[in-house]
């Protein structure tokens, strides 16, 4: 009886394991398609084949410097060149080109400009891999972008997993058809500079990381810190400090999520937060000091890295105007408040990209879901499973509320950026729309997900 009992457990594993494979393998295909060829048409193909060009640009620049002069030159920093013989303008869209021109048709630099605000490890990397792989540069090209766009479908695919093996397959799915539907992920999904995965990278190892160790028994603060310290460290490398506050906080979520679910005391909380706190403390501080040595390898010293680090924060911020150039001023003297309405009045998924429209009013309005429908959306669903949570079984009731309480927490992610770097955000109203999906409408989908869940699940009981 015992090895038959044993023998049916281990068949189910096995079904549950290649069904889990076949999902997560679905999901990956079907994000990687969207990302790396815009296939499910959710962004205007003209603002997919061209978002972002200047920033990806500055990687362009980055292999041709290290094709010319080796990985570590100019520091390893991103940046631009100009080639005299394709282009002596240096307006921005053609030196923009230009960066693509020389990469393509095996140009040379004549000067190079870096870029001192981020280490670009992702330059870095795919000078290494342009070096090794025997292609043309056109083919190289698409190799990255499909790289890119497997490594950003793999992670927020990780993050979907998770989604699916604790609440099931149904909330799975809500958060794959978000991230699928996303405008934004969309034309953010394959861009070389962006490299999306990486912002996701922290979530997701204090997402497993958690999951595993449950036990209060087996709780491992320092390797918590350690793991933090290294997911933080490979984000910073990779794409710098873009949106770091949001990376953070959404990297926190989960801890909210456990400490919720699992009653934390505390104790646990306070080890919890001082291994995260001095995790990513040591990180970025590490990151910080070799961002300025990179930068004092191309400007002379140590201390003019600083002086970068210090002047690039306040641009961003709330410096005074007078200490900036008067391009920066309406940004530094912009409301916040004004700065988050502008966001939440952006565009999450356009149906006007399928439907033929003429009327204003339906075309501005209704096929175009803003970024404020869900939050409304997100909050009537909220109040709705709070009246239901205490009408299910306790053990879902508490997964319930972990997951609402994680939500309305997630949305600070996107709001930080745009509060503490508002002068930022005033400016770059032609990307940073993509923080609302770091994590609030992933989470925001899910609960939506749970809301359905809970909802049949207390119209079965009542039947019966």
């Amino acid at each position: 009886m015992n090895i038959m009992l044993t023998s049916l457990l281990k068949n189910l594993s096995k079904s549950n394991n290649l069904k889990k494979v076949r999902i997560w393998v679905l999901s990956t295909m079907l994000i990687f398609a969207g990302f790396y060829t815009n296939a499910w048409r959710v962004a205007e193909q003209n603002w997919f084949k061209n978002h972002q060009r200047d920033t990806e640009g500055h990687i362009m620049g980055r292999m041709v410097k290290s094709r010319q002069d080796g990985i570590l030159s100019a520091g390893g920093l991103n940046g631009d060149g100009l080639v005299t013989i394709v282009e002596n303008d240096t307006e921005t869209t053609k030196k923009v080109v230009n960066q693509y021109i020389a990469y393509l048709n095996g140009h040379t630099f004549d000067t190079f400009s870096t870029y001192n605000s981020q280490p670009g490890g992702q330059g870095m990397i795919f000078s290494l891999i342009e070096k090794i792989i025997p292609f043309s540069p056109i083919v190289k090209l698409w190799i990255f972008w499909g790289l890119t766009s497997l490594f950003s479908a793999l992670a927020i695919t990780y993050v979907i997993g998770w989604f699916y093996e604790e609440f099931g397959g149904w909330v799975g799915l809500c958060v794959l058809c978000s991230v699928i539907l996303s405008q934004w992920l969309t034309v953010f999904g394959r861009n070389l500079w962006w490299s999306l995965w990486a912002f996701y990278l922290p979530m997701i190892v204090v997402l497993y990381h958690l999951k595993r160790h449950r036990n209060s028994e087996n709780l491992q603060f320092v390797k918590f810190g350690i793991l933090i310290f290294i997911a933080v460290s490979i984000k910073c490398f990779i794409n710098g400090y873009e949106y770091i506050t949001t990376t953070l906080i959404m990297m926190v979520a989960p801890c909210i999520y456990y400490a919720i679910l699992d009653k934390w005391n505390r104790d646990q909380c306070l080890k919890y937060s001082f291994a995260t706190v001095v995790g990513t403390g040591v990180a970025i501080l590490f990151s910080l000091i070799m961002l300025c040595y990179q930068i004092g390898a191309v400007k002379g010293g140590f201390m003019d890295g600083i002086e970068h680090v210090i002047w690039s924060f306040g641009k961003r911020t709330y410096g005074e105007a007078e200490d900036f150039p008067p391009v920066y001023a309406a940004s530094l003297e912009a409301g916040a408040i004004g700065v988050v309405i502008t966001y939440m009045n952006g565009v999450f998924f356009d149906f006007n990209n399928y439907l033929s429209q003429t009327n204003a009013f339906i075309t501005n309005h209704l096929f175009k879901i803003r970024y404020y429908y869900l939050i409304v959306l997100f909050l009537a669903i909220s109040v709705l499973l709070f009246v239901q949570i205490k009408r299910v079984k306790e053990e879902l009731s508490q997964k319930y509320k972990a997951l609402f309480w994680t939500t309305w927490f997630s949305i600070l992610a996107p709001i930080s950026w745009f509060v503490i770097f508002k002068a930022h955000s005033y400016i770059h109203t032609h990307m940073s729309f993509l923080l609302w999906q770091m994590p609030f409408t992933i989470f925001g989908f899910a609960l939506f997900g749970v809301a359905v869940i809970a909802w049949k699940k207390i119209n079965v009981v009542q039947k019966h």
